[in-house]
């Protein structure tokens, strides 16, 4: 988001804040710095169209109504009952690890929802910078699942999505009453009840393939009470096996050196017509490595494990998803 945009975004939640009338679009086009630049009424009306959206997508509750029955045009407010939060005082070192924590996301759903966190605390009146330089800039990656699965346990709807287990290239539908997504050891999960299994469930993110579509009406699935998703995802988790498994890739000739340094070369191969070596590495989580192996793109091929293989060809070909849709 431009910093001018979000001045202007800024400037129109204060407006709509500070009365309690119903306020037309070309009234608020008087009122808020940055709609008077606009070209023209129709690059004003797009202009303010986008703007409501933006407020919507980051949980601002805009209201639409009319002062009175005599009124021929609706106009917008913003309810401060609905809006406003708890008595706030942040100190300086406070406010700047909100602004950082506010770039740590990397993933679109998760940014917009800190960018609205951004909207609101500005529009009441606190200073938070988060354009200030950093030396250290961490990311916190989250998984294409985890938007859709968020929205479901916000929704209190189930889901269907494909999964694939753990060690194991096979996908399978599952139907899933989600009650929440929580992060154990840099890895997210979602947590719920199995319609298949008919029993409580724990889901890894990077396991969920193709797309998480909703089931049913929203409303009809409740987290159960006392329910420590946390302590069902841990348990879980380290009742797994993990046996060492050898992983077996071709490397091609000069390519991938941090390949290299984690394996052993164990001979010669050719791959479409390419020269490399045959590389052996011994990996406790196989499926952990696919992100790392599928940055190097087409200079790495995975021949064994199926399930390695099978994880790094889902990023890649998410990869090729994404720039399709960017075009």
């Amino acid at each position: 988001m431009s910093t001018a945009r979000a001045e202007r975004l800024v400037n129109l939640v204060l407006a709509l804040l500070s009365t309690r009338q119903y306020l037309t679009a070309e009234k608020i086009r008087g009122i808020v710095p940055g709609y008077g630049d606009a070209a023209s009424d129709d690059a004003y009306f797009r202009m303010f169209e986008r703007d409501k959206t933006e407020l919507r997508e980051l949980g601002i509750p805009l209201e639409t109504g009319r002062n009175s029955a005599f009124d021929a045009i609706e106009g917008y407010r913003i309810a401060r009952r609905d809006y406003e939060l708890g008595e706030i005082d942040l100190a300086p070192d406070e406010a700047a690890a909100v602004a950082l924590a506010s770039r740590l996301w990397d993933s679109p759903e998760l940014t917009g929802q800190a960018q609205g966190a951004l909207v609101k605390l500005r529009a009441a009146g606190l200073e938070v910078d988060d354009q200030a330089p950093t030396v250290v800039e961490p990311r916190v990656r989250a998984e294409p699942a985890f938007g859709p699965l968020l929205a479901a346990v916000q929704n209190g709807q189930a889901v269907r999505f494909e999964y694939r287990r753990s060690g194991s290239p096979e996908r399978r539908m599952r139907t899933l009453e989600p009650w929440g997504v929580v992060s154990w050891r840099a890895r997210w999960y979602v947590v719920g009840h199995d319609r298949d299994r008919g029993a409580t469930r724990c889901f890894r993110l990077s396991r969920v393939t193709g797309q998480v579509r909703p089931v049913g009406k929203p409303g009809e699935v409740r987290r159960p009470e006392g329910v420590n998703l946390l302590k069902l995802v841990t348990s879980t988790v380290e009742s797994e096996p993990a046996p060492v498994t050898v992983a077996r890739l071709w490397v091609a000739d000069g390519r991938a050196a941090g390949v290299r340094r984690r394996g052993t070369v164990v001979g010669r191969a050719t791959v479409d017509g390419e020269e490399g070596d045959l590389v052996e590495i011994g990996l406790l989580y196989p499926e952990s490595a696919a992100d790392w192996i599928s940055a190097q793109g087409p200079d790495v091929v995975v021949l064994e494990p199926d399930v390695l293989a099978k994880s790094v060809q889902d990023r890649l070909e998410a990869v090729v998803a994404r720039q399709g849709g960017a075009r």
